[in-house]
């Protein structure tokens, strides 16, 4: 049996079977990430609800395991050098990508692949969080609109360049990716903010259309939910 006690973080979330990946989460769009990857993978895990109150993400068993508090994150006692321990969504599709050899592609098709990830991780979800936080969370109240201004055509920019890259292709790097799993969940969640109609979101028909695909996956289906928020 896998020993993972040298991970703080099991004292709090202990693992039933130490033996499979271990992953610490909540269905967030950069939650989900993990979640659907492990689902598309058939890759054996364990996961653990994390919730983002303080007595979670800024208790001491979480941060030591990802010091920015932020989910999610793995632990894998299978690791290429023994267990290891990973936080970043980004950092754990390549992982997983890699060690599974699937949805990553080789050669060009890979550095592709990472580039829309990049593309995600740096742009996309970053702008669209903050399009969150001035349009339907506590910034919307603010009198000063310009930063909700900023980020509205900050997500309608990017939004632009989804559906631009989407008409010749039914996914964002060519075949179903780790990119897709990156940047899909953000663009569910501009339902969840209330911002769909602000950003003109029925006339972009490619990056609906590619939403729609990418909803239908069983394994989305499956991992959007994972783990359950009750």
């Amino acid at each position: 049996m896998s020993d993972l006690s040298h991970f703080p973080i099991t004292e709090k979330w202990p693992a039933k079977d130490p033996a499979v990946l271990q992953l610490y989460s909540f269905p967030t769009p950069n939650g989900v990430k993990a979640s659907i990857m492990l689902e598309e993978t058939g890759l054996p895990y364990e996961v653990h609800k994390v919730t983002l109150s303080d007595a979670d993400v800024n208790s001491d068993a979480f941060l030591s395991l990802n010091p920015n508090n932020k989910i999610p994150a793995i632990v894998d006692p299978d690791g290429p050098d023994g267990p290891i321990g990973l936080f970043e969504s980004g950092a754990i599709l390549i992982y997983l990508a890699e060690k599974t050899g699937k949805f990553i592609g080789s050669g060009a098709d890979k550095a592709k692949v990472i580039q829309w990830l990049m593309f995600q991780m740096g742009g996309v979800g970053p702008m669209f969080g903050q399009l969150g936080f001035f349009y339907k969370f506590a910034g919307s109240e603010w009198e000063d609109k310009r930063p909700q201004e900023r980020y509205i055509n900050e997500a309608k920019r990017l939004l632009g360049v989804i559906d631009g890259e989407l008409a010749n292709r039914d996914w964002i790097a060519g075949d179903y990716s780790i990119a897709d799993m990156a940047l899909a969940p953000w663009l569910r969640a501009l339902d969840f903010y209330g911002a769909k109609e602000v950003l003109g979101w029925d006339d972009h028909k490619n990056a609906v259309a590619y939403l729609d695909r990418f909803l239908e996956r069983p394994a989305v289906q499956r991992g959007l939910t994972i783990p359950s928020r009750d």
